[in-house]
């Protein structure tokens, strides 16, 4: 052990100052992208926490999804009023658009999550979730409901509800014959009410009171909306009126202000630009009710809102009185001994979810007035199982209490280190070597370590269900004594290494694999060679590495040693597979073997500026299908739109595939292609697309085959989407198909884009997955466009334009709005069919 102690330099004195200014734009410091906040003196924002450790009151806050939240109302009932505020976002975002990137999917979802929790370190809430997957737009709560497995979902906000124990519950969207626009939104209010009715019954969910949890029983749950929005009529409740206007009682912000900047965080959806504004005049809203008691005059109405709530807490608020009364903000060290006072009673009281986080709480707050804080760096952001670790520990005090530091525990390993230092205005720093057990997983986000159904993920450890992201990989407790008390202050290792931006210390393995595509097409009984690219995470990695094989399928040879001799080195290995006689699908998993020990990881980064670096470790998995097809043609150009995994799959059906520009559609350029395809909601996101639109139309003329994916009808660069008027102007909802079962009628069975090269059959249209297509064209030029199938939601009439060829001159124009981007990297075998037979047109 080695202890340094020193003077605080410059640097260690500007950190302090960040760690301990305005509570909820602290975290903006260690973790990029939460925007500018306005500062206020440290003491200013102590004595704002004291008044919410006072404060007994809980809300939470209930939707369907990243960005549907009111931040607002957080920041107000946060930072304005004090409460315990959280929002409960039934999903992650997973199926929705990326308008910054090319995440989709889970990946997706880990971004969405992220941005969330910037939002909540400005507005001041806390984060949950539930294990429902976001699987894309739908019309009906009876859809999504089905679709999620509702009482799972319903026994994750049951969960959440006896977890966080709210005194009401505000959900943003209302439930029938209300509308939410999207039947996400209806069914998350839907569940919200469900489970206040349940979750203070014992009977119900009893295996969760087995883990720990008991019954609580919120006061109402409201709806914020109606009186004459939308569904208002509908709710048939009482309301109250609320301003949640105002400003920051720190920063002297509106909350306007904070919750434009909180609204910024979600970039992935295209908010980036929102905020920042917002005045401090009154923002009155309405607060139906949908079940419980009544309010009248107040959303908290019959809500007790001080310690004497709590049984022997009567003492604790007047000692919180005396303390705010007395608070120096130029000497909040003189308030310690309150602290420590008020600290004792809290200890004898019963450990319950209330009070366990005042009690979190109240040791940060007597840290802020001691000036002490916590550091624990490591020169490495990722670590190896087995490996030894090096930690640099380091506790500052800056101001003149006596602080004994007592010692370093390592929960993990069940250790703990004495350090026997006393703090007196200064800094210690206790170095430290810890070994990682052997047996540590790879890090990955909890609802991503195993394989979950359709529309919900799966969590093994249930414990973990509901909080926004992974505890600590490697969890370190300081130990401190003071005043005859001992203070436990939880952290864990960070590295600057990567830049200089802040990274949590990671679980890796020693290699990470790699299929070069997320799709291999078979012909039945051909065989192909694939290749797994192997990359050392460490120096000196050996092993063997083989493929799993789904049953029928056949792989040469068995298995294929590796060496590497440094970190970053890669190498390709090489096996046959072969597939079975008859049309088959599955997953091959690539295995490695290292010193006893297997491996099957990817290495995935998501990196944006506003959020912290989040590392993916997915196994290395390789979608395989055997089905008959043809192509005709051989290069393709691809114009990028919003991000997809096109090249790969035009790879994949035998292509060359030239990645193109707008400047590139010239007739130099497009020479030799035998079709052109524009990337999804092109339209929306290139600059460079719609000045150079004659060029293409002029390249169709000539003979060329053109293939536009779908466009969103908001933010169009160019109404001009063909060479001949076609329009998603207006489109609703209605133009969408998002049962992606339902049965397909082929409007122009004779066509060669449903019969050359491949003879295009009802089945072509089975195993898609999320959604036929969205954003259908609501109108076209009849004379020249040739709509070739119709579908429909249960329910609906049908739509014809989600696949609407246009011949122009000797060439031909395609605008579909059909998912192919979301079908070709799931390996949907008629959806490969038929975009060959759409890339084959004139051919």
């Amino acid at each position: 052990m080695e202890i340094n102690t020193s003077l605080p330099g410059r640097n260690r004195c500007a950190r302090w100052f960040r760690q301990f200014a305005v509570a909820g734009s602290c975290l903006l410091v260690c973790w990029p992208g939460g925007g500018r906040a306005a500062e206020a003196p440290p003491g200013a924002a102590i004595l704002q926490d004291l008044r919410s450790f006072r404060t007994m009151g809980t809300v939470l806050h209930l939707a369907a999804h990243p960005d549907d939240e009111n931040t607002q109302l957080i920041t107000y009932l946060a930072r304005g009023r004090g409460y315990r505020t959280a929002y409960l976002s039934i999903t992650r975002g997973d199926g929705g658009q990326n308008e910054i990137g090319p995440e989709f999917d889970e990946k997706l979802g880990v971004a969405r999550t992220q941005e969330l929790m910037a939002a909540r370190r400005l507005d001041g809430g806390r984060q949950f979730f539930t294990r429902a997957i976001d699987f894309g737009f739908s019309k009906t709560p009876e859809e999504t409901l089905r679709f999620w497995d509702r009482e799972q979902v319903l026994a994750d906000v049951v969960r959440v509800i006896r977890t966080f124990r709210p005194d009401v519950i505000v959900t943003r969207f209302p439930v029938p014959p209300g509308s939410g626009g999207h039947g996400h939104h209806t069914a998350s209010a839907i569940l919200a009410v469900e489970a206040f009715k349940v979750c203070g019954d014992a009977n119900a969910f009893p295996e969760q009171l087995a883990e720990g949890l008991k019954p609580w029983q919120p006061k109402r749950v409201l709806w914020n909306g109606g009186g004459g929005g939308r569904g208002g009529a509908a709710a048939g409740g009482s309301t109250v009126r609320v301003d949640i206007g105002g400003n920051d009682p720190v920063t002297g912000e509106s909350f306007g202000a904070i919750a434009g900047r909180s609204r910024a965080m979600h970039k992935t959806q295209g908010f980036g630009n929102f905020g920042g504004g917002g005045g401090s005049g009154a923002n009155m809203q309405t607060f139906t009710l949908l079940a419980g008691e009544p309010a009248t005059n107040d959303l908290m109405d019959g809500v007790e809102l001080t310690w004497s709530r709590v049984a022997g807490g009567a003492e604790i608020g007047k000692l919180a009185d005396e303390a705010i009364a007395n608070f120096k903000p130029d000497d909040a060290a003189a308030s310690v001994p309150a602290l420590l006072a008020i600290r004792a009673k809290l200890a004898v009281l019963s450990s319950e979810p209330l009070i366990d986080d005042k009690r979190k709480q109240l040791d940060s707050i007597l840290k802020k007035c001691l000036g002490l804080s916590v550091e624990t760096t490591t020169p490495n952001p990722e670590v190896a199982p087995g490996e030894t670790v090096k930690l640099s520990h380091t506790a500052t005090l800056r101001s003149s209490v006596p602080v004994r530091w007592a010692a370093v525990r390592y929960p993990d390993l069940k250790r703990e280190v004495p350090a026997a230092v006393t703090l007196r205005s200064n800094e210690a720093t206790h170095v430290a070597s810890q070994t990682i057990p052997v047996n540590a997983s790879p890090t990955q986000p909890y609802w991503l370590r195993a394989e979950g159904a359709a529309g919900i993920f799966r969590v093994d450890d249930p414990k973990l269900i509901g909080r926004p992201e992974n505890p600590p990989a490697f969890p370190v407790e300081f130990v401190f004594e003071v005043g005859g008390q001992t203070l436990s202050v939880a952290d864990e290792p960070v590295s600057t290494a990567d830049g200089g931006k802040p990274r949590k210390l990671a679980v890796v393995a020693p290699v990470a694999l790699h299929f070069g595509s997320a799709v291999a097409l078979f012909k039945p009984g051909a065989g192909r060679s694939i290749e797994v690219e192997v990359t050392a995470a460490r120096a000196a990695v050996d092993g063997t590495l083989r493929l799993q094989v789904p049953a029928e399928w056949n792989i040469s040879p068995a298995q294929q040693p590796f060496k590497l001799s440094k970190s970053g080195e890669k190498t390709k290995v090489a096996f046959t597979v072969t597939a079975p006689a008859k049309a088959a699908s599955g997953s091959i998993v690539a295995v490695a073997e290292i010193g006893g020990t297997r491996f099957s990881n990817q290495r995935l980064e998501i990196r944006y500026d506003h959020i912290p670096v989040q590392l993916l470790q997915p196994p290395a998995k390789l979608k395989v299908a055997a089905f008959d097809f043809a192509t005709r043609g051989k290069a393709v150009g691809y114009l990028p739109g919003a991000g997809d995994d096109t090249v790969s799959s035009l790879q994949q059906l035998g292509y060359t595939v030239m990645t193109l520009t707008g400047a590139d559609l010239t007739p130099e350029k497009l020479r030799g292609l035998d079709a052109v395809v524009i990337g999804v909601r092109a339209f929306n996101e290139r600059t460079d697309l719609a000045a150079n639109l004659p060029e293409l139309f002029s390249y169709i003329e000539n003979g060329g085959t053109v293939i536009v994916q779908y466009n969103r009808p908001t933010g169009l660069r160019t109404q001009r989407l063909g060479p001949y008027p076609l329009s998603i102007a207006g489109n609703a909802p209605q133009w969408r198909v998002t049962d992606e079962t339902v049965p397909v009628t082929f409007l122009a069975p004779e066509h060669a884009a449903l019969t050359t090269p491949n003879k295009i059959v009802p089945a072509d249209f089975d195993g898609w997955v999320q959604e036929r297509g969205a954003y259908f064209p609501s109108s076209w030029d009849a004379e020249h466009y040739i709509p070739l199938l119709a579908m429909s939601d249960p329910g609906e009439a049908p739509l014809k334009s989600s696949v609407l060829v246009a011949q122009h001159g000797k060439g031909y124009f395609v605008y579909t709005g059909l998912a192919f981007f979301r079908q070709l990297p799931a390996g949907v075998p008629g959806a490969y069919r038929l975009f060959a037979n759409l890339l084959s047109l004139g051919k």
